[in-house]
């Protein structure tokens, strides 16, 4: 039985309410006094008759003012937190005595010894640590926290040491200590944890559906390696994105992100803006560091790395083999240290087969791969992503953000988006800027026709079979394509060979050009 005293700070108060509980013979186990002066009280439960009189005693006493049971006295409740808190730690932490004895340690030290707890108990630390004199150190004059590297069981661990001390007056009492361990790969993941940006940089993707939380889960997996990223989408689905979220995530998240767009610049500038120039190199102008040397203790994107050249493909080829490289006009040998992040709307394999992208290359830069999905597969995040979408651009027109309307949100959900997200921003802000009032439409948004649907063939028509099959065919292809401009995807939506859709389209004339987005 433990009791509770709410009292005042008067002398002799505590010998009042001891010398009661001697009247009534009542054996004391324990008594605690906080810094608040409760008084707490710890004895064997009596009878109930007694105990109410025991209460009405204490409450007369002078300075009383509350007694109430409590089902712990305050050192066994912090007792128990300490000890729930020490064995959810995943790394081995002891508590020592002066002498170096252990008197108190978590689970994880008792897997890691595989003794029972009674064999662990009074063990002296030295027997279990190496490397490090801890009689020594508790013996010493003054004994201070500090780091040391240590063996527990043969492997390399970082022990932190702390001392424990008891305040006495003005001066405090040495305890013991309590010393934590954290083996390198704890440490490892810890300053990975460390160099990543304060916020979760995946947190900015919508992600309700399967495939992509799936993208989600894996980027950030991969975005703890160093391994070379091919990152695979349509037009417009946010595969930079994807890179800058997992250059953000990883231990070179300090460094910079820089990106060499492949397909926009001719082959000398590319060259140039890869490689950089030394100073009167090239056209005897300042010199000028390149995106490598930018680059180095970041992420560096190819974006569209299918449009690079055959030239610029084998120079990249030498410098993946070799880690080095040279500037322009300079033949001083320089190494790289940063990570290469590629990203193309087409399948670089199918590349490879034609002839346009070199094999080996290929390799080198398909270390990690990630396909992010097109929004059509991903219906459950059209509406968050049009949220989303809504909100920075009210943010930038200074207006209150509208709502979607219950037509506009199946409409949404119903249409293809061949352009996919940035199709779906440019539809939005064309929305948002022309609204009046506080709701965006169905009819506010302004997409070309491009429906997976075809309509079916009237009873009256004219002409053969042949031909009206035909004619339903090239419909349905037309219709398709916008959605699936990769021949290998649209023959994988339904259900034939490459060469067969590649076949037919060649025979409708169905292209890019052709072909209303």
């Amino acid at each position: 039985m433990r009791l509770e005293i709410n009292c005042e700070d008067r002398l002799g108060i505590t010998q009042d309410v001891l010398d009661i509980l001697s009247d009534y013979h009542i054996d004391l186990r324990g008594i605690e006094i906080d810094a608040l002066g409760k008084i707490y009280l710890d004895f064997p439960t009596i009878e109930f008759t007694d105990f109410q009189v025991l209460m009405q005693k204490l409450r007369r006493v002078d300075g009383i003012t509350d007694v109430k049971t409590t089902p712990f006295m305050p050192i066994q409740l912090e007792r128990n937190q300490l000890r729930a808190l020490l064995q959810t730690l995943p790394d081995p932490v002891f508590s020592i005595n002066t002498q170096g004895k252990i008197i108190l340690f978590n689970d994880a030290v008792i897997s890691g010894l595989e003794l029972p707890r009674e064999e662990i108990i009074n063990l002296h630390i030295d027997d279990v640590l190496d490397g490090f004199n801890f009689t020594k150190w508790l013996e010493g004059k003054e004994i201070y926290a500090q780091t040391q590297r240590v063996k527990f069981l043969e492997q390399d661990y970082i022990a932190d040491l702390l001392p424990v001390d008891v305040p006495d007056s003005d001066k405090a009492i040495l305890a013991g200590a309590v010393v934590m361990l954290k083996s390198e790969v704890r440490l490892g993941q810890q300053l990975t944890v460390f160099h990543r940006s304060a916020s979760n940089s995946f947190d900015a993707f919508d992600a309700n559906s399967t495939a992509m939380k799936k993208v989600v889960r894996e980027a950030k997996r991969m975005s703890e390696l160093d391994g070379n990223m091919l990152i695979t989408g349509e037009t417009g689905t946010g595969k930079e994105q994807i890179a800058k979220a997992c250059h953000d995530s990883s231990r070179r998240s300090m460094g910079e992100f820089v990106t060499l767009n492949c397909a926009s610049l001719p082959d000398d500038v590319a060259e140039t803006e890869l490689f950089g120039y030394a100073s009167g190199g090239f056209n005897q102008q300042e010199g000028k560091m390149g995106l490598f040397e930018q680059a180095s203790g970041g992420t560096l994107l190819l974006d569209e790395v299918s449009e690079m050249s055959a030239q610029l493909q084998a120079k990249l080829l030498r410098v993946l083999e070799y880690g080095t490289y040279h500037q322009v006009g300079d033949s001083r040998v320089k190494s790289i240290d940063c990570r290469i992040i590629c990203t193309t709307c087409k399948e670089l394999a199918d590349c490879v087969e034609d002839g346009t992208f070199r094999e080996d290359l290929y390799y080198r830069l398909n270390v990690l791969s990630l396909v992010v999905p097109p929004i059509r597969e991903r219906k459950a995040d059209i509406v968050s992503l049009a949220n989303r979408i809504l909100l920075q651009h009210s943010k930038k027109l200074g207006i209150q953000v509208p709502k979607l309307s219950k037509s506009c949100v199946e409409y949404l959900q119903g249409y293809p988006w061949p352009g996919n997200i940035r199709q779906l921003k440019n539809a939005l802000y064309r929305a948002i800027s022309l609204i009046d009032g506080k709701e965006i439409t169905k009819e506010a948004i302004q997409v070309p026709s491009c429906s997976a649907t075809v309509t079916y063939i009237d009873e009256n028509f004219d002409g053969t079979l042949e031909q009206e099959v035909k004619k339903f065919e090239r419909d349905m292809l037309k219709r398709l394509y916008p959605s699936y401009p990769s021949t290998r995807q649209l023959a994988r939506k339904l259900g034939l060979s490459h060469t067969a859709i590649a076949n037919k389209l060649r025979e409708y004339g169905i292209n890019k050009s052709t072909v209303k987005y």
